[in-house]
């Protein structure tokens, strides 16, 4: 797995200051040259839910899973065709657990994390788009009780194996800090061209213990593309047109983000 270089550089900060554990004298630690800036160029793309789980359903029968399929099909063939290496985590009607999808992403190393799904609601009024980056604490209410639907689709709650290793624990946590400020720039972006499509007031973006979000070591954002459970949206929804908006929005959305990540390191854009 490629090391990124924020976390290659708190590694080596967090060794330097450590440099007494193993009883080193100052300075003993040899110089380390860092890896080369590597620019944006992967995503992984996580199609919710699939084979027996079936995910939210529409009125008319609209399935969560096979919409989220075919949308993130379409945003895949769009984001390769800028050159950008797209991992995605099922390419058909199947289940694949919790593990399998985080372990498929953190091999991959990718720059990015999107996972797609449909929302429903109790009552058929609620529309919109929703993007979540994750947080042990939601939101607001709503918020959790999403969560809690889309995370039962495994089977099991949300849990962490602690490390052992204090230093471990101080890099995994340093990491992960610097991978939820990623997500939450991303989460707005694609929140402002999801709103787009329709010129719409946005939903927010909103935070969530999306387990799935949980387990990945990258910016990670959960993108509810729509509700099922209002019937109008769900027309749309059941369009191809709609969909291709929908990849469209969150194409242009993963290029801005990329365009940002390569200029903080001081990367310029190949023609791709």
């Amino acid at each position: 797995m490629r090391c990124r270089w924020r976390a290659w550089s708190m590694i080596l900060t967090v060794l330097a200051c450590c440099a007494g554990r193993s009883g080193g004298a100052a300075g003993s630690i040899p110089a380390v040259a860092a890896p080369p800036v590597e620019r944006f160029d992967s995503v992984v793309i996580d199609p919710g839910h699939g084979g027996d789980d079936r995910g939210a359903r529409g009125r008319s029968g609209l399935l969560e899973k096979d919409l989220v399929l075919d949308v993130s099909r379409r945003l895949a063939k769009r984001l390769r065709g800028h050159g950008l290496e797209v991992l995605e985590t099922r390419t058909a009607d199947a289940f694949v657990p919790l593990e399998t999808r985080t372990m498929l992403a953190n091999d991959a190393g990718a720059d990015l994390f999107i996972s797609i799904h449909a929302n429903s609601a109790a009552s058929p009024k609620p529309s919109g788009s929703e993007v979540y980056f994750v947080s042990v604490d939601a939101t607001d209410e709503r918020s959790r009780a999403l969560a809690e639907r889309e995370n039962s689709a495994f089977g099991r709650d949300a849990a962490s194996a602690l490390p052992t290793d204090p230093l471990v624990a101080i890099i995994g946590d340093m990491i992960a800090s610097e991978s939820m400020r990623e997500a939450n720039v991303f989460a707005k972006i694609a929140q402002a061209e999801l709103d787009s499509i329709d010129r719409v007031a946005s939903r927010g973006v909103k935070q969530a213990p999306f387990v799935v979000l949980l387990g990945v070591q990258m910016p990670a954002s959960l993108i509810e593309v729509g509700f099922l459970s209002n019937p109008q949206e769900e027309r749309a929804l059941l369009t191809s047109e709609r969909r291709d908006a929908i990849a469209a929005a969150l194409e242009r959305a993963v290029l801005q983000y990329a365009q940002r990540y390569d200029a903080l390191r001081g990367v310029g854009r190949a023609e791709r």
